[in-house]
């Protein structure tokens, strides 16, 4: 089957091409963001293969159809960024990564929180330039603290036992709790309570319209001062100009963010030599007290295997049933 892959980086083709040596697949690599002036790059292919910050809403899907797209794979989990009722209506079957490798994710929102609560990104600069003070840098014990998990699926219930790991009381909200998380002691609570005892805060919820801009005003008014919050989920979760004012009034004491809102226009592309234009995220940028990585914590050799495995494999079987191992539908938005 042919496939037209968007939004692709060297190491996607890397990854891909590995996989694609037993699929068999005719696969074509653009650089391009999916748009809708950049559908018609897919040509004669069945199906094309977006990623998280792909544009995939009715205008663009109606080009695909007409170009006689039937299948759109996501080589993500997320799929807020593509319009269901759409493909429904136009026949157009939607696929996802359900989980690549949610160890991953996990792994990287520790790394985050640790690397800002030890001040590790400045002390690292600090002592490349031969200064040795450690003004500023204080930080504080993991041990004992208590931290909210919000979403306890794959990637937040590894994340809750990675924390339990440094003998944090671990306490989550879920729409539907884990018995295996409440099996491993830890208690599940409303969203008021868990803002109101947590010293860090973990987002890994999917974006819906009821989890959209969760952490606002309203929210961060019920938290500690001087919370942590760590999101490695969706940018959207956070209403973000909320948090900036939390920042510099102290509510919120540290910020580890993975992903930002508005993230479409910047991540996944070098633009060392550009102004930025988005005066939001230039702000984030000011404050010592906040630490961002571009949407990397998926961005380890087994998550990028598994991606490719996957995507392929729903290409497969939706090639020999008609049916792809892991559809998305309308049924699947809360």
């Amino acid at each position: 089957m042919k496939i037209g892959f968007f939004s692709t980086k060297p190491y996607d083709r890397t990854y891909f091409d590995a996989a694609n040596r037993e699929a068999g697949h005719e696969l074509s690599y653009f650089e391009a963001p999916l748009r809708a002036e950049t559908a018609v790059l897919a040509g004669d292919a069945q199906a094309v293969c977006g990623f998280v910050n792909d544009t995939l809403d009715r205008a663009v899907l109606e080009k695909l159809a007409d170009q006689g797209i039937r299948l759109v794979t996501l080589r993500s989990a997320g799929f807020n960024h593509v319009d269901l009722e759409a493909a429904e209506a136009l026949g157009i079957t939607v696929a996802r990564v359900p989980a690549y490798s949610p160890h991953a994710v996990a792994e990287h929102t520790l790394a985050l929180v640790l690397a800002l609560n030890r001040r590790i990104h400045k002390a690292h600069n600090r002592v490349r330039e031969n200064n040795f003070n450690l003004d500023g840098l204080i930080g504080f014990d993991l041990n004992e603290k208590t931290v909210g998990i919000i979403g306890t699926g794959q990637i937040g219930a590894i994340t809750a036992g990675i924390f339990q790991g440094f003998n944090c009381r671990v306490i989550a909200y879920d729409v539907a709790p884990d018995p295996d998380c409440e099996a491993r002691g830890i208690a599940y609570v409303d969203l008021d309570t868990l803002f109101a005892q947590s010293d860090i805060i973990s987002l890994h919820c999917p974006l819906t319209p009821q989890t959209r801009h969760l952490i606002g005003t309203e929210a961060i008014a019920k938290m500690k001062p001087g919370v942590m919050i760590a999101n490695t989920s969706r940018g959207a979760v956070i209403d973000t100009p909320a948090v900036l004012e939390a920042l510099k009034d102290g509510r919120i004491g540290a910020l580890a963010l993975d992903v930002y809102e508005e993230e479409g226009d910047l991540f996944f592309r070098d633009l060392s030599n550009d102004i930025l234009s988005d005066d939001v995220f230039a702000r984030l940028l000011t404050f010592p007290n906040v630490l961002i990585t571009g949407h990397q914590a998926f961005f380890t050799h087994e998550a990028l295997t598994n991606i490719a495995e996957t995507t392929l494999g729903n290409v497969t079987s939706f090639e020999k049933t008609g049916a792809a191992e892991h559809t998305v539908s309308v049924e699947n938005v809360v």
